[in-house]
C-alpha cells in the first residue's frame, strides 16, 4: 500500500496548498477571519478550498477501500488522477470560476471510478 500511502500524502499536500492560498488571500485582500465575504478573487479561493476539503470526504476513504480489494496500483493509479484533477480544479477557479470546471470533471470521475471498483472489489472478495 505504498503507493496509496504516497496518494495519501498528495492528496494532504494539495489540500495543504489550498488552505494556505486561502491564508493569503485574506492578507491581500484585508479580509479578517471569520469573515467569508469578499471580492470574487477571495470567494474562489476560499470555494477551493472548501470544495476540496468536501471531496476529501469521499475521495479518502474510496482510495483505501479501492486499494485495499483492487489492489495498490489500481487505487493509487486513479487517486493519482483525482488529486491532479483537484489541482487543475484550483488553477483554473484561481483564474475565473468558470474555469473550474475541467478539472471538477477530471476529479469527479476519478471518485466515481473510486466507487465503482470499491464496491466491485468489495462484491469480488
Amino acid at each position: 500500500m505504498k503507493l496509496t500511502a504516497c496518494i495519501t500524502i498528495a492528496s494532504l499536500l494539495m489540500y495543504i496548498w489550498t488552505f494556505i492560498n486561502v491564508g493569503k488571500a485574506r492578507g491581500h485582500y484585508k479580509i479578517n477571519a471569520p469573515s467569508c465575504e469578499g471580492p470574487v478573487e477571495f470567494l474562489s479561493v476560499l470555494r477551493v478550498q472548501a470544495n476540496t476539503v468536501e471531496q476529501m470526504v469521499i475521495f479518502l476513504p474510496l482510495l483505501w477501500i479501492c486499494s485495499t480489494y483492487m489492489g495498490d496500483q489500481v487505487g493509487a493509479g486513479i487517486g493519482a488522477v483525482w488529486v491532479i484533477g483537484r489541482v487543475i480544479y484550483a488553477l483554473g477557479y484561481y483564474k475565473s470560476p468558470g474555469k473550474r470546471t475541467a478539472g471538477f470533471v477530471i476529479s469527479s470521475m476519478a471518485a466515481l471510478t473510486l466507487l465503482i471498483a470499491s464496491i466491485a472489489g468489495v462484491i469480488l472478495h
